[in-house]
């Protein structure tokens, strides 16, 4: 009897454990719907070399990120610049990083929005953009107690080589060559833009070694105890 006890413990003991680990790596799954809310958040985040000097700079500590990336971040998810005020400008900044960040925007203004004393307002400064477009691909998603840890691959798609003329025959954009670079600005692939953005990808995955990585620690709460989840940005490495 003592024997017959110890062996439906010792199988009791396995399927508990079977049970634990199953239960577990089922939570540490990541979801179509996760990745799509995770690669639009990093969109919003991600900006131009030649307007911040990094798209994506790094730090430990969202409250010690450059102040032009901040700001511009914020100015690139503004809907409209008509009547920007001081509240929508620290609204929006709440909304992107969360309630860990805590800088405030000058009240004076600053390079990036321009106070306006007669109508208390700010102006957003005009930004020019070059042919390339700094981009990234997710690489990796790992669940945390907190939320995600992702490692991307930056890269450049230049696209100086493109035109607007047209076929008049065909009336298609003719073809052009896509330079694929690191974010130094070395050419490590290229395609045709006619072969569409699989291609580009494609090439990417398999340039991997040539590029650069960060990764992204984001967190997440729950709005109003819901499902849906907002995402933030702690750091960057």
């Amino acid at each position: 009897m003592k024997k017959l006890i110890a062996i439906i413990c010792v199988l009791l003991a396995i399927f508990i454990g079977m049970y634990i680990y199953q239960k577990q790596e089922k939570q540490n799954i990541v979801t179509a719907e996760e990745v799509n809310n995770i690669e639009q958040y990093i969109t919003k985040i991600y900006m131009w070399k030649e307007v911040t000097t990094e798209a994506l700079p790094i730090f430990d500590n969202i409250n010690q990120a450059p102040e032009q990336w901040i700001w511009e971040v914020v100015k690139k998810n503004l809907n409209n610049y008509d009547e920007i005020t001081y509240n929508k400008i620290e609204t929006k900044a709440n909304e992107i990083f969360g309630e860990k960040f805590t800088k405030k925007f000058p009240q004076e203004g600053n390079d990036i929005f321009v106070y306006n004393k007669e109508q208390d307002t700010y102006e957003a400064t005009n930004i020019e953009l070059d042919n390339n477009n700094d981009t990234f691909l997710l690489n990796t998603i790992k669940k945390t107690k907190e939320g995600y840890e992702v490692e991307i691959i930056e890269y450049i798609e230049d696209y100086s080589e493109e035109t607007d003329i047209e076929d008049e025959e065909a009336g298609e954009q003719l073809e052009f060559t896509i330079h694929i670079k690191d974010i130094q600005g070395k050419e490590i692939a290229t395609a045709k833009n006619t072969e569409g953005k699989d291609k580009i990808i494609e090439q990417v995955k398999a340039n991997m070694d040539k590029l650069s990585k960060k990764t992204i620690k984001l967190e997440y709460t729950k709005e109003n105890n819901e499902n849906k989840l907002s995402l933030f940005l702690i750091s960057v490495s």
